[in-house]
């Protein structure tokens, strides 16, 4: 049996100059499931309503409910405001069943992230928005440098070259309601307060 064709990333990175923060998920979705062309661009995926809820209050502030999309430029200012860089941490995939399920992702190039981390000098942390992003970048550590790592919540120890801290970020598709402002209530301590971290400098 024949292996899916490999596919690579289609986006390039954000990184704005000023980012501090660099988040990380695993692979977009399929084109034919994307609203927009950037990042967790599937209308179901509920991160740009926590970014919504987290900075203004609004679930709702970043879609464009006449068109059921997201508003990708108010998304782009927001994330250049705040300092928030964007990539995934692979850039080349199989997909073993063609659709966006994280576990059906067979990883054939990882990022680079070292090289990410070199043309954002400010950024000192790291969100994984995923299990799949968080076990690549976890395996993929090396053995030097010193900080606190942060899974949920949970700190354990961990080191990569680069001094920054890496958290997973609880984030789940759905209909706002309960697990929505679930994720708000845990995700506004790492993306707007920063008190979710443990910075090691």
């Amino acid at each position: 049996m024949e292996k899916p064709e490999i596919e690579r990333h289609p986006l390039k990175p954000f990184l704005p100059p000023n980012a501090r923060l660099l988040m990380l998920g695993s692979f977009p979705p399929p084109r034919k499931r994307w609203c927009m062309d950037f990042f967790y661009p599937n209308r179901t995926n509920m991160m740009w309503e926590i970014f919504g809820l987290v900075f203004f209050g609004d679930s709702g502030i970043l879609i464009d409910k006449s068109t059921n999309t997201f508003k990708q430029s108010h998304i782009e200012s927001l994330l250049r405001e705040r300092g928030i860089a964007i990539y995934d941490t692979a850039c080349a995939v199989r997909r073993l069943s063609g659709n966006a399920s994280d576990k059906d992702l067979e990883i054939v190039e990882k990022t680079d992230i070292p090289a990410l981390l070199s043309s954002i000098p400010q950024c000192h942390d790291i969100v994984c928005t995923g299990q799949k992003s968080f076990s690549v970048l976890w395996r993929a550590r090396p053995e030097d440098g010193n900080f606190q790592c942060f899974c949920v919540g949970w700190p354990c120890d961990a080191s990569l070259a680069h001094a920054v801290v890496v958290a997973r970020l609880p984030h789940e598709n759905g209909g706002e309601g309960p697990l929505l402002r679930r994720n708000d209530e845990i995700n506004r301590h790492s993306l707007k307060n920063n008190t979710f971290f443990a910075k090691s400098r």
